[in-house]
């Protein structure tokens, strides 16, 4: 298929952009349309106008509104409804450009081909500084991780020297031979080298390895090709766990506590008739119970709609039920953040309706429901110093937000740009977070025409981390504005990261050598300084949030960003970057002030010595 079969009206002028964009003084804009492959763009061509540059994969719903003379189609008006929440009008004059453009923006925008989206054709005219496809390295996060070193791709000289242990099929340990580099493929390995202080409960960090069991995805389709397992569970227990979990997705190492204590996810058991119980299961389970004498396995999906282990075979492990919400699918999730955009959008109810319509939503009830069952486990881990099990239903959503939630209350490194990405690809991109299925549609198309794999629930965990962000401002090393280019970025983007559904399917197109990584782009240094908190203070502590209701914010410079204007509160924010920057120079003229004075003195003080002596 050719992009120009798709377009059957590539230029067109005189065509108006109505937009309801708050921030913007003149709303109504005449221009000429032009649609490539990828984009809509529209210009008036003239200096200090608004221009638009959409592309077609941000365009969630085309309403089509003909306009009628005599009982014809005189031309019409074409509403875009974009998965960046905004609404766009484009309104043409006569009839058959109308429907041109329409039909050409509702095949453009419908292509499921992921080898025809953007990043596959888009080529940065930067030089790439760092190759965001490697720097979170799954064998190098993971010995951080359990060695509790700082995350987020940084070296460290104690991973430089973590011991190399061949593999065994069986419940044997291996030889260990001291090989330099730890990231050689086909070796598991040992961070016992990295292993800060000793005594831990649990499973101490020597004691887990890496395993290529999935390294063809023939165990569990959604996991990667790399994971970490306890070193004394043979791959065929790993994939006789795998038969017994829904997915394949058995119990792997989230997190590992400073204390040592671990959380780990998988997906609910089946509910195959005839299958019981999985001793290999169990076996993984009480291992990492370790010295601990009890364990917690939370479900995150709701009493009575997931299956969990029994008591007979895991009675050790002691059962939480926090569900995130009454939802029986990712797509009641949606359906949510749709009725939020809704009641957002609709500024003319009364403020009665309005509240009325924001609780009915169910929108901030899931985002209280994923900060409690957070905060359960962080408690069970840091406080009790017990090992936790996450799950809920397949393990690919709910059970994500919690695990992902839990790092950034208890880890700081997770509250800084690179923690927060080194996260984002451990718990969700290489978790299997099905991008491409949930994001293939947004809030703005109907209901009934979305498939049940829709769902927003990479949206309700960046929501979530505004929460914790306005209850802790000082303890973020982004600001607001990273959480919410990552919300763009997961819908549309130039760039590869979020692309497909898992790394298989990434693997198979060649996702990491055809296209270029969002981080990339992120860490460029000229980048990254517009994405920085000037409040920030690294804080080291966990960081404990409040979970009562009053405690929640709606995200308005997210969900009210084409509604009510922002500028008043980017002009705030630059003011406190000015305030802070000023105060470092102030700082910094006073330590000089101050050394210069203390020279002074010092020569006083020898000049009056020399009077003395004379």
């Amino acid at each position: 298929m050719e992009f120009a079969d798709l377009i059957k009206t590539p230029k067109l002028d005189g065509v108006f952009l109505h937009t309801t964009n708050s921030n913007s003084a003149n709303a109504t804009v005449e221009g000429t349309l032009c649609i490539t492959g990828h984009h809509l763009l529209l210009s008036a061509r003239q200096e200090n106008s608004q221009e638009l540059w959409l592309l077609h994969k941000n365009i969630d719903s085309v309403e089509k509104k003909p306009s009628m003379g005599q009982n014809i189609v005189m031309g019409g008006i074409i509403t875009l409804k974009c998965k960046d929440l905004r609404i766009i009008a484009l309104e043409i004059k006569y009839a058959k450009d109308f429907f041109n453009v329409s039909a050409s923006l509702e095949a453009l925008s419908a292509i499921q081909n992921p080898e025809l989206d953007y990043p596959f054709f888009y080529r940065p005219m930067y030089t790439i500084l760092e190759d965001g496809y490697t720097m979170f390295r799954p064998e190098l996060e993971f010995a951080q991780l359990i060695s509790g070193l700082s995350m987020g791709g940084a070296s460290s000289p104690n991973v430089a020297n973590i011991t190399i242990c061949t593999p065994s099929t069986s419940a044997a340990f291996g030889s260990c031979n001291s090989i330099p580099h730890p990231l050689q493929n086909g070796f598991a390995l040992d961070a016992a080298a990295a292993l800060v202080g000793s005594g831990c409960s649990g499973v101490s960090a020597c004691e887990w390895r890496v395993s290529h069991v999935n390294k063809d995805f023939g165990v569990c389709a959604t996991y990667g090709a790399t994971l970490i397992v306890p070193k004394a569970i043979s791959d065929e227990q790993i994939a006789l766990s795998a038969a017994f979990r829904d997915g394949g997705r058995f119990p792997v190492l989230s997190y590992r506590h400073e204390n040592g204590a671990t959380l780990m996810r998988s997906s609910q058991p089946l509910s195959t008739q005839g299958i019981k119980r999985c001793r290999a299961d169990e076996a993984i389970l009480n291992l990492v119970l370790g010295r601990s004498k009890k364990g917690f396995i939370v479900d995150t999906w709701g009493k009575g709609k997931s299956n969990t282990e029994t008591d007979l075979h895991y009675s050790q492990w002691k059962k939480v039920n926090r569900a995130i919400g009454n939802v029986s699918s990712p797509a009641a999730i949606l359906d949510s953040f749709a009725k939020l955009i809704e009641a957002c959008n609709d500024t003319g109810c009364t403020t009665d309706k309005w509240l009325t319509r924001l609780e009915n939503s169910g929108w901030l009830s899931l985002v209280l429901n994923s900060l409690n069952a957070s905060c359960v486990v962080a408690q069970c881990l840091d406080q009790e110093g017990s090992p936790v099990l996450v799950h809920g239903a397949k393990g690919l959503d709910s059970t994500l937000i919690v695990t992902s939630l839990v790092q950034i209350i208890l880890n700081p490194d997770c509250r800084t740009v690179r923690g927060l990405q080194a996260l984002i690809e451990r718990e969700w991109i290489q978790a299997g977070h099905p991008f491409a299925s949930r994001h293939r549609y947004s809030c703005y198309t109907p209901h009934q025409t979305r498939n049940k794999n829709s769902g927003a629930t990479f949206v309700l965990f960046l929501d979530c981390i505004y929460q914790l962000y306005t209850q802790f401002p000082c303890s973020f090393e982004f600001s607001t504005q990273l959480l919410i280019l990552l919300f763009e970025h997961s819908y549309f983007s130039q760039y590869g990261t979020f692309l497909c559904d898992s790394e298989r399917e990434r693997h198979e197109l060649q996702v990491h050598t055809r296209t270029t990584s969002l981080w990339s782009y992120l860490n460029r240094p000229d980048v990254l300084q517009t994405l920085l908190n000037p409040l920030y203070e690294p804080n080291a502590s966990v960081i404990w949030p409040s979970v009562a209701p009053i405690s929640l914010e709606l995200w308005s410079e997210l969900y009210l960003r084409w509604v009510i204007d922002q500028r008043n509160l980017a002009t705030t924010m630059a003011q406190i970057q000015e305030l802070v920057t000023s105060e470092k120079e102030l700082r910094t003229q006073a330590l000089k002030l101050r050394k210069q004075a203390l020279e002074l003195s010092q020569e006083v003080m020898t000049l009056i010595n020399d009077v003395d002596d004379a």
